[in-house]
């Protein structure tokens, strides 16, 4: 692989804008009792620049369940929640520090830190990071090109192969498609180092690497994610401009052909769920689908890795009805939370999207569920929105430990399933 050049540097991070008032912002949680607070609560999330966190759209939000609202400083919000009885609680009061516990490792040179993966890392730094990879570890990781973004950003996945056993299936993760969920994309890094540090020590990495090659993506979302790290650290959505509202961005987990734009989306281009303008409109996801479509037949497990909430879901998102293989899939989900309770004490819930969260179409686990992927997931990580968004540096270990210990548990079972039903057809 070439190396990769970055022409651009972080100069500056505010939440909205610079120049933003010195004031501190905040994350609150609010648990609206009654249809009048509801309508309230959506009002003051659409009408001021706030960012909402939990749900993911305010079509989302209802009576008796918890949301969490990113308040900016100087904002009217509390007061009008305070005049209209509405009880809030205050969950972080300095996201600034918070930010800058995030980002203050960043500006010095990567190569010189020994706790790289305890750290979170700007876009130019995960660039570097993919070709330092490939050029230490030349015959077993290979750089693969999937396409460019709507700005022109590459998109790279890796390519774990281990050994050269024939007919190998393969594991797929990708991270980031929502570019504020940054605990997201230091996983994609953890699991990589892992897998090449742990290989031969480790029993249950050196089984999955032995019987299945593993595509990672760590930024699905490049555009997004330097935006970020540049301007605005709540950002969700893709980059696309569209030329009708001049709104910016489209909801990648909304753009797969999965039920596309039906209910639990939006055809607002200024929604946080915008769905884009047709099934994969969007470069960024197209470059996905692209992919998986030519490698269904080896691909056996997809895995994508999201924040937060501590879940382990499968499909389907779209609909209530239940997955053709529903009872595999939850056993698995189960055994892996199970496992994370056992050994770090922390609790995740289970079970298929719409059921558990709400109603999501056009994401891309039923998407792959449905060309063919019949081990589809979707992993929330830490926390439950005690830091939301911003989980500190500190935590990064655990909450990838947490999720490798998933996964390792999920790839087991799906290696046994696989072969167990090649042994039987053959």
């Amino acid at each position: 692989m070439k190396t990769v050049y970055i022409f651009f540097t972080v100069t500056y991070l505010t939440i909205f804008s610079p120049g933003s008032c010195s004031e501190s912002h905040q994350i609150l949680s609010i648990t609206p009792s009654t249809a009048e607070q509801v309508n309230i609560i959506k009002n003051v999330s659409t009408h001021f620049k706030t960012a909402l966190w939990q749900p993911a759209a305010v079509q989302y939000i209802k009576e008796k369940t918890e949301v969490h609202l990113f308040v900016p400083a100087e904002s009217p919000v509390m007061d009008i929640l305070q005049r209209n009885n509405i009880t809030f609680i205050v969950l972080l009061a300095n996201t600034e520090e918070l930010i800058e516990m995030q980002t203050r490792n960043d500006s010095s040179d990567p190569r010189s830190s020994s706790s790289f993966y305890e750290k979170y890392h700007s876009l130019e730094d995960i660039y570097w990071w993919i070709n330092r990879t490939s050029q230490e570890h030349p015959d077993t990781v290979k750089v693969i090109l999937l396409g460019s973004s709507y700005e022109k950003r590459p998109i790279y996945a890796l390519k774990l192969s281990l050994n050269s056993r024939p007919n190998k299936k393969a594991l797929w993760i990708d991270c980031g498609i929502h570019a504020r969920e940054w605990i997201s994309h230091a996983f994609c890094l953890w699991f990589v180092q892992y897998s090449l540090s742990f290989y031969k020590q480790n029993q249950e990495i050196t089984f999955i690497l032995d019987n299945m090659d593993v595509y990672v993506l760590p930024v699905l979302n490049p555009d997004g994610y330097r935006y970020t790290w540049t301007t605005d650290r709540m950002w969700r959505k893709n980059r696309s401009v569209c030329s009708r509202t001049g709104c910016i961005g489209a909801d990648l987990n909304r753009n797969f052909d999965a039920n596309w734009c039906t209910e639990g989306a939006s055809n607002d281009p200024c929604s946080e769920i915008y769905c884009g303008a047709f099934p994969e409109s969007e470069p960024e996801s197209q470059a996905v689908a692209n992919f998986l479509r030519s490698h269904k037949d080896s691909i056996a497990l997809y895995l994508t890795i999201h924040a937060y909430s501590q879940m382990i879901l499968f499909p389907y998102s779209y609909t209530v009805q239940e997955a053709e293989n529903h009872k595999d899939l939850l056993a698995m989900a189960q055994e892996a939370a199970h496992s994370i309770r056992r050994y770090y004490r922390n609790n995740y819930k289970y079970g298929p999207g719409a059921k558990t969260i709400y109603v999501a179409p056009g994401g891309s686990d039923d998407w792959a569920y449905n060309l063919g992927i019949k081990y589809s997931f979707t992993f929330e990580l830490q926390d439950r929105g005690r830091y939301g968004f911003l989980l500190p540096p500190s935590h990064i270990s655990r909450a990838c430990n947490e999720a490798l210990l998933a996964v390792k548990k999920i790839a087991h079972k799906v290696i046994e399933k696989t072969q167990a039903t090649e042994g039987h057809t053959a």
